[in-house]
């Protein structure tokens, strides 16, 4: 008799966990954008919402909630009722804050479930024209003969365009001079275009206008394959450093907890998405390829990333706290 309550209960159960994934979601969702309003972070997280609300049928709402290098955010999430209601448009950011600050309040392995990953963005490897190197080889081979005295930009302290250049520096066996820029990736081009730092990792819309105008030279992609933006630029790894792979990425995360079937519902309504036509149109506008991963792959990568970033981070000595 007791085994067939048991019985019973168990199938009420999964029942129920399926209507949850049917029936969800009955009310608005919230996703917290951790960057400020008008940039890619922030633009990413509107065009997820938007397609999922199609979707859903619900509104969506982007909350942006700015600081601690989108700490802040991610600590809201993970402290929220695990219901998929509130998720997070996390990323490299996250993965490399974990090392990056000596006191988190959240872990983003443990505290925050990955549910799926929406974009990738390839950074470029841009010289000012006055550097004589046309290729990933010939900067290594001029970094070498110049210990410490080629200058790099980037967004910040900490940040991927300069953690992806550190990598570059450890894989390559050179030594470079990191110069942070408070102002972000605009002030970085246009120090870089007036000759005050000699190279920087950065996305490709704010560089792509002075690549094509000559202004600045491309020498490599980061990313695993070429970008489709600059196609003619090879990859670091084809070019000199074979392995080096860096892409600053981002994904829906939710609080730990979240149960399966939601995970499972969010993740294959996101990977609808942005195989569509109109997402990938508007994701290459901003230097972004789609990137579809199932929950378990996602995790896995994140964890990855995490364990990837913690080696650089120590290596390059950065802190920011």
């Amino acid at each position: 008799m007791r085994s067939s309550a048991v019985l019973f209960a168990l199938v009420m159960a999964g029942a129920a966990s399926t209507g949850v994934a049917q029936e969800y979601p009955v009310k608005l969702v919230r996703i917290v954008a951790p960057m400020g309003p008008g940039g890619s972070t922030d633009v990413l997280t509107r065009l997820a919402g938007q397609k999922l609300s199609e979707r859903w049928g619900q509104t969506v709402l982007v909350d942006n909630r700015v600081g601690a290098s989108g700490n802040l955010g991610a600590e809201l999430v993970s402290r929220a009722p695990p219901d998929g209601y509130t998720l997070l448009m996390g990323g490299a950011p996250h993965a490399i804050n974990m090392s990056l600050f000596r006191t988190n309040r959240y872990d983003l392995a443990k505290d925050l479930v990955a549910i799926a990953p929406v974009a990738t963005f390839p950074l470029l490897i841009a010289v000012h024209p006055s550097l004589p190197v046309k290729s990933v080889k010939e900067l290594i081979a001029l970094a070498r003969s110049r210990p410490d005295q080629l200058n790099f930009g980037s967004a910040g302290n900490g940040s991927p365009n300069h953690l992806s250049m550190e990598l570059f520096k450890t894989m390559a066996g050179v030594r470079m001079t990191h110069i942070p820029y408070k102002g972000g990736s605009g002030q970085v081009v246009t120090d870089l275009l007036a000759g005050h730092v000699q190279l920087a990792s950065m996305g490709l819309p704010p560089s792509m206008p002075f690549v094509k105008a000559g202004k600045l030279r491309a020498i490599a992609v980061t990313s695993a394959r070429r970008s489709p933006m600059l196609p003619e630029v090879p990859t670091v790894s084809e070019t000199g450093l074979p392995g080096f792979e860096v892409s600053s990425w981002f994904g829906l995360f939710g609080p730990a907890g979240l149960p399966k079937d939601i995970v499972a519902k969010v993740n294959a309504d996101v990977a609808n998405a942005v195989v569509a036509a109109d997402t990938k149109e508007r994701l290459a506008a901003l230097g972004a390829e789609p990137m579809n991963r199932s929950p378990e792959e996602f995790g896995r990568f994140v964890r990855e990333e995490i364990a990837k970033w913690a080696k650089v981070v120590k290596a390059s000595g950065a802190t920011v706290d």
